[in-house]
């Protein structure tokens, strides 16, 4: 993500009062957004009110953002302090007979919350990705995936009857397809910076190390 042209692009017609490139940012981002309110194990209306105040503070903040890489750790640790003031406010006498229990609340030590917050930006890069690479599909291999893994699975006779194929295609259908998403740029660079990750780092080099000065400014807590 940090390499990733099309970010910058959208990011800076998003400063420039682009509605397009907004909304484009929203939808990408949504999912890491919507992920760590769920985490927080908010109900649908508290996780959308906090989904619409990050997003108000971060059109409010947006041209402080220099880094396009910035933008998920900044997304991320935003709604993480929305989302504990909503189980706060949750927890207060006159709020709803049902609170949250202590189990249900996410470890907040600075260890786990950053190993956590890390997997939640990990998810939303691949969610991301697979989103971009999915819609690149020939409609054939979308309409194929989608029945593959639909939830209950559907029987190969109906996808057969569905597609207009042979069932004896489906499996040679579904490699061409799969083959075709991971040679998608979003999912390839996805592989290869996993592989790039698996090597092991020399002393004293880090590639994700990240000054505070190099860290956008973010909501007052």
């Amino acid at each position: 993500m940090h390499d990733d042209p099309s970010v910058l692009s959208l990011l800076t017609r998003a400063q420039a009062g682009d509605q397009q490139a907004w909304d484009a940012l929203v939808d990408r981002y949504a999912p890491l957004v919507w992920s760590i309110c769920r985490r927080y194990r908010l109900a649908d209306a508290d996780a959308g009110d906090v989904g619409r105040t990050v997003w108000l503070r971060l059109a409010d903040q947006l041209d402080t953002i220099g880094d396009p890489a910035t933008l998920p750790t900044w997304l991320a640790t935003a709604t993480v302090r929305e989302s504990a003031r909503a189980l706060r406010a949750a927890r207060r006498p006159h709020a709803a007979v049902q609170t949250p229990q202590a189990t249900n609340i996410p470890d907040a030590t600075a260890g786990t919350a950053g190993h956590e917050l890390e997997h939640e930006l990990q998810l939303a890069q691949r969610h991301t990705a697979l989103r971009e690479a999915f819609a690149h599909l020939p409609p054939s291999c979308q309409r194929l995936l989608t029945l593959l893994l639909d939830n209950p699975p559907v029987p190969d006779a109906k996808i057969s009857a569905e597609l207009g194929i042979p069932i004896g295609r489906i499996g040679p259908d579904r490699g061409r397809c799969l083959d075709t998403l991971r040679a998608h740029p979003a999912i390839a660079a996805l592989i290869n910076a996993g592989h790039a990750n698996a090597e092991p780092a020399r002393p004293g080099h880090s590639s994700a190390a990240m000054t505070h000065d190099q860290q956008p400014p973010l909501p007052p807590a």
